[in-house]
């Protein structure tokens, strides 16, 4: 790992991506196969969360990939009230138990890795390889290719429909840019990791087989507004501090 990331962080990232995509599809078809919700793909997202996190340890590369303490008071990130507004989109149409209590677990769990694996790879290593050459650049490829990326879902076992799956590339298109944005601004993951990893997991207890196509767009249209408002927000913020 090492070598490669040497040779370009940029190819590291990308495979990275690959990697992490692959794994976690054969993982989730795996796990529909065993009849039992992420019963393969958590020991999966927990090997190559901490196979990852030795990594950046070992080299020093904490800092740089924002596994560190916010350079930004929190006043000056609106004490982060937006990253906790967005988690009502998947509660706000209901709550309702749909799995074993094993079941979910094991699916909140996954879903911590997989906000940390996210972040890591799409906010840390793509957006630090990319911003090298052009920041501006940079945030759109980390936030297009990070909400592009979700198409997987349709493919990877999870029972994903294609409306819904559309509305989620489009919302994680404007969640990434406001990461990016809480990334350069704050200059740590942390609360971009926390927020993602609790936003997926409460997916387990939303109310899917009640929801209209009415209440998918509404729910894709308040977080891209929330999204889209802290991140522009931010982008402004260090905007006028440069000037």
């Amino acid at each position: 790992m090492k070598k490669l990331y040497g040779k370009s962080e940029l190819a590291f990232s990308i495979i990275m991506i690959a990697v992490y995509c692959v794994l976690l599809s054969v993982g989730d078809n795996l796990s529909a196969e065993a009849g039992i919700t992420k019963i393969i793909s958590f020991p999966v997202a927990l090997l190559m969360s901490i196979i990852l996190l030795l990594f950046i340890k070992k080299n020093g590369l904490s800092e740089k990939y924002g596994l560190c303490r916010p350079k930004t008071m929190a006043k000056d990130m609106l004490y982060y009230i937006p990253l906790f507004i967005m988690l009502l989109a998947n509660v706000m149409f209901g709550v309702k138990v749909n799995l074993s209590v094993g079941e979910t677990v094991l699916y909140m769990l996954t879903m911590m890795c997989v906000g940390f694996l996210e972040e890591i790879i799409f906010r840390g290593m793509l957006f630090k390889a990319m911003s090298k050459d052009s920041l501006k650049s940079a945030v759109a490829v980390s936030s297009v290719t990070f909400g592009i990326g979700h198409i997987i879902n349709l493919f990877n076992g999870s029972g994903a429909e294609l409306l819904p799956n559309l509305l989620q590339v489009i919302y994680a298109v404007a969640a990434g840019f406001m990461f990016v944005m809480i990334f350069l601004k704050s200059g740590s993951l942390i609360p971009c990791i926390a927020i993602h990893g609790v936003f997926n997991a409460l997916g387990v207890f939303a109310d899917e087989t009640s929801l209209t196509v009415t209440d998918r767009i509404i729910s894709c249209v308040f977080l891209v507004i929330v999204s889209g408002f802290y991140g522009g927000y931010l982008a402004v913020r260090m905007k006028k501090k440069s000037e």
